[in-house]
C-alpha cells in the first residue's frame, strides 16, 4: 500500500476529531472551579429549597413511561413524511406499509400492557 496525501489528511482529521472531543473535556477539569460542600450535594429542585425528605426516590415506573413516551412519540416523527408524501404516491404500497408500522406499533402496545407496565402500583415501597 502506497501512503499518499488522502491518507495523510485522514489521519489529520481523525487526530482533530479526537483533539475536539477530548479537549473540551481536559480544559473543564483544568479550569473549572473546584467547590464541594454547602448546597452542592442537595437535589436540584427547580431553584427553591427542598423540604422535608428530599432524598426521596422516584419509583422506576416513571421511568418506564418516560421510556415509553420517549419510544412511541419518535416512532410518530416517522409518520409526518409518510403523511406528506401519501397523496402523492402512487398505488397501494404506501398505505401498505403504513399498515404494518402502524400494526407494529400497535403489536407492541399490547404486549406492554400485557405485561403490565402501564399498570401504576397503589403505593411505591422503597
Amino acid at each position: 500500500m502506497q501512503f499518499d496525501w488522502l491518507h495523510a489528511a485522514i489521519i489529520l482529521f481523525l487526530l482533530a476529531g479526537v483533539v475536539f472531543g477530548i479537549g473540551p473535556i481536559i480544559g473543564s477539569l483544568l479550569l473549572a472551579p473546584k467547590a464541594t460542600g454547602g448546597d452542592l450535594d442537595l437535589p436540584y429542585e427547580c431553584g427553591v429549597p427542598p423540604h422535608g425528605g428530599a432524598r426521596v426516590r422516584f419509583g422506576i415506573n416513571y421511568y418506564f413511561y418516560a421510556l415509553l413516551f420517549l419510544a412511541f412519540d419518535v416512532d410518530v416523527l416517522y409518520l409526518f413524511p409518510v403523511g406528506a408524501v401519501y397523496l402523492s404516491s402512487k398505488g397501494w404500497l404506501t398505505f401498505w406499509e403504513l399498515v404494518v408500522f402502524v400494526g407494529v406499533l400497535a403489536l407492541a402496545v399490547i404486549y406492554f400492557w400485557r405485561k403490565g407496565v402501564f399498570s401504576w402500583p397503589r403505593r411505591i415501597e422503597l
